[in-house]
């Protein structure tokens, strides 16, 4: 399933070209409260079958509206937290020496990048259609498109073998980058300079881990202003998905709602005011944003 969030905070399910409502029918069936929050439908999903079957029943009947007459929102605007894996794909690790002049360190093994994971600010979240915000400081900002895994269960000490079982589904996140200042000959800035508001773009919506059996065999395809400039396959990644559930599990609890951002190919670009991006990963989806300075 396509899970959405839409116009007032509404949960919804996309079918075909129609958005159907799943969070009335969740409130009806005494599963989600009035005010409730994407955390809280995407915990209900994924721990509860019978919240699960009343979503496959409200969106399987006639009805719904048209996707294009909605506004989509990120699919979570509150999770617990945004776990972002960094320098994940050596091409992107290369490009960086060439940008940046950043040290192509050794990676001795794989726990050790993963130790550098970073967590991104929840009020940095945009959604589908919404506008980067170019702060007046920055001189160099960049895009990175990459997919995102929403965890379903409480995880702890999991295992490899097991770690697919925890996630919920798959969405897009664009980890905004600021490079410029505070990105070169400085230690322990991404928090920041990942962490503006509007540098976290979450979307379309949330597919189902049912819907795609390998997270490490889809591409990736970013348009900026119509040209090619980023394509790029999750195979390539250092670290795989499975690697990084087993490892953040083995140092702390996730929880439902939690995301892991699994890191940017190469191929990041400068923003500039007046910019349209246009993502695509395989099997989730499309999603655009515009870029705007800060004025």
């Amino acid at each position: 399933m396509k899970i959405c969030h839409y116009d007032n905070n509404q949960a919804g399910v996309i079918v075909a070209d129609k958005v159907h409502n799943i969070g009335d029918a969740l409130i009806k069936g005494g599963l989600a409260r009035q005010g409730y929050t994407m955390l809280e439908i995407i915990d209900a999903l994924a721990n509860n079958p019978a919240a699960m079957q009343i979503a496959r029943d409200a969106s399987s009947g006639a009805g719904g509206v048209d996707l294009s007459s909605v506004k989509l929102l990120a699919p979570i605007t509150n999770p617990g937290s945004l776990w972002a894996a960094a320098a994940n794909y050596y091409a992107h690790r290369a490009e960086m020496v060439d940008r940046m002049g950043s040290a192509n360190k050794e990676i001795k093994n794989k726990d050790d990048l993963m130790a550098e994971f970073f967590l991104k600010t929840t009020s940095s979240i945009i959604g589908p259609g919404d506008t980067i915000i170019l702060p007046k400081i920055s001189k160099l900002v960049d895009f990175e498109c990459e997919l995102c895994a929403v965890i379903g269960k409480r995880a702890r000490k999991v295992t490899e073998d097991q770690a697919l079982s925890y996630v919920f589904g798959y969405t897009i996140c664009w980890d905004i980058s600021q490079r410029d200042p505070w990105g070169k000959g400085m230690h322990n800035t991404r928090n920041i300079r990942k962490g503006f508001d509007t540098f976290s773009a979450l979307g379309p919506w949330i597919v189902t881990r049912d819907e795609i059996d390998e997270p490490q065999n889809l591409s990736i395809k970013v348009l900026q202003n119509g040209k090619e400039v980023m394509t790029a396959h999750t195979s390539d990644m250092i670290c795989g998905l499975r690697e990084h559930i087993r490892f953040l599990t083995s140092c702390l609890t996730l929880r439902p709602g939690d995301l892991i951002t699994t890191g940017t190919p190469a191929g990041v670009s400068k923003l500039n005011d007046g910019d349209h991006l246009k993502g695509t990963i395989e099997k989730i989806g499309a999603m655009e944003l515009r870029v705007k300075a800060e004025t």
